[in-house]
C-alpha cells in the first residue's frame, strides 16, 4: 500500500516567509470519485491534516487547493477542505456556463478565487468551454488555471490571448511532444506572458518529463528560460499528493523534488517572487 512520507530531511533551500503552494489537492471522507474522472488517490486518503504535516516539513505557509478530477464538477470536497484549512487557503473550482450565481457566491464565500480548465483525459471542463468559463470568472475577478498539452499551444494561442481573466499555464506546460527554449511553442508562451495576463506554474514536472528524475533534464532548460524571461510570472506548487503515483516506487521525495525545482530559479529573489509575491498577485492573497 502506498504511504506518503510527511516528514524527512530539511530542505537545502529555505522557503521564504509567506510561501504559497499554488498546486495541490486534498480529500475528506464522504466524497466518492465520480464517473468521468480518475479514482481517488492510492493509499490512505490524503487529507488536510496530512497536508499540514507536509507544510510543517517543507516550510509552506499558505496554499491553493485545486478541485481534483476525481470529483468532476462537484465542488463539495473542495469546499469542505477549504473550511478545514481556514484563512491560509484559497481554492480553484470547476464551473461552467450553467453554474448559477448562487453557486458562484457560495464558492467565493468559501475562498474560491479561480476556475479550472483541464483539457486532458479525466478533466471535467475542457477548452471547449474556455470563453464561457472566462466570462464567469472575469466578472468576479477570478483567475483561471488552464492545463492542456502545450504542444498544441500554437493552435490555441489566439484564444488564450483574448482571455479577460488572469490565468496560469499549469504543470510546466505539459509539452508532451517535447520542446527546447528555441521552439516556436515557447515563443508563443512568451508572447502570452508578455500580453500581461499569463503566468507559468512550476508543478508536476514528472507528469510530462520523458527523461525522468531526479534531474528532469528535458524540463530544466525551458523552465529556466521562462523564469529568466519573466521572473514576475512564475508560481510554484508541490502537486501533492502526487495523484498519478499508484505504487510506492512512483512516489517522489517531496524534499528532493522541491530542492530540484526551486533550483531552476535564478536566486533567492527569484524564489521569493515565485513563492510569495507572484502567487499573491495571481490568487489574491493579502500581502
Amino acid at each position: 500500500m502506498l504511504v506518503r512520507p510527511l516528514a524527512g530531511r530539511p530542505l537545502d533551500i529555505t522557503l521564504p516567509k509567506g510561501t504559497i503552494d499554488s498546486q495541490m489537492h486534498a480529500y475528506l471522507p464522504g466524497f466518492p470519485a465520480l464517473d468521468g474522472g480518475p479514482p481517488l488517490p492510492a493509499g490512505d486518503l490524503p487529507t488536510p491534516a496530512q497536508y499540514r504535516q507536509l507544510m510543517q516539513w517543507l516550510g509552506i505557509d499558505r496554499v491553493v487547493i485545486t478541485q481534483g478530477n476525481s470529483h468532476q464538477r462537484d465542488n463539495g470536497n473542495l469546499l469542505a477542505c477549504l473550511a478545514d484549512m481556514g484563512d491560509i487557503a484559497r481554492g480553484v473550482a470547476v464551473i461552467d456556463a450553467e453554474t448559477t450565481d448562487a453557486e458562484l457566491d457560495a464558492l467565493a464565500a468559501a475562498g474560491v478565487v479561480g476556475a479550472r480548465i483541464m483539457d486532458l483525459p479525466g478533466g471535467a471542463v475542457g477548452l471547449a468551454a474556455l470563453e464561457a468559463v472566462d466570462a464567469r470568472a472575469s466578472a468576479r475577478g477570478w483567475m483561471l488555471a488552464i492545463q492542456f498539452d502545450g504542444s498544441d499551444i500554437l493552435t490555441h494561442e489566439a484564444r488564450l490571448a483574448q482571455l479577460k481573466s488572469r490565468w496560469v499555464f499549469d504543470h510546466h506546460g505539459k509539452f508532451f511532444s517535447g520542446v527546447t527554449p528555441d521552439s516556436p511553442e515557447i515563443a508563443a508562451l512568451k508572447r502570452l506572458i508578455d500580453g500581461g495576463s499569463c503566468w507559468f506554474k512550476f508543478a508536476g514536472c514528472y507528469e510530462s518529463s520523458k527523461s525522468g528524475g531526479p534531474e528532469f533534464s528535458d524540463i530544466v532548460a525551458v523552465a529556466r528560460a521562462i523564469a529568466d524571461h519573466a521572473p514576475e510570472r512564475i508560481v510554484w506548487g508541490t502537486n501533492w499528493p502526487h495523484n498519478l503515483a499508484r505504487e510506492q516506487d512512483q512516489y517522489p521525495d517531496d524534499a528532493a523534488l522541491t530542492d530540484t525545482v526551486l533550483g531552476w530559479l535564478a536566486d533567492s529573489n527569484g524564489r521569493k517572487l515565485a513563492l510569495v509575491d507572484n502567487p499573491e498577485a495571481l490568487y489574491g492573497f493579502p500581502a
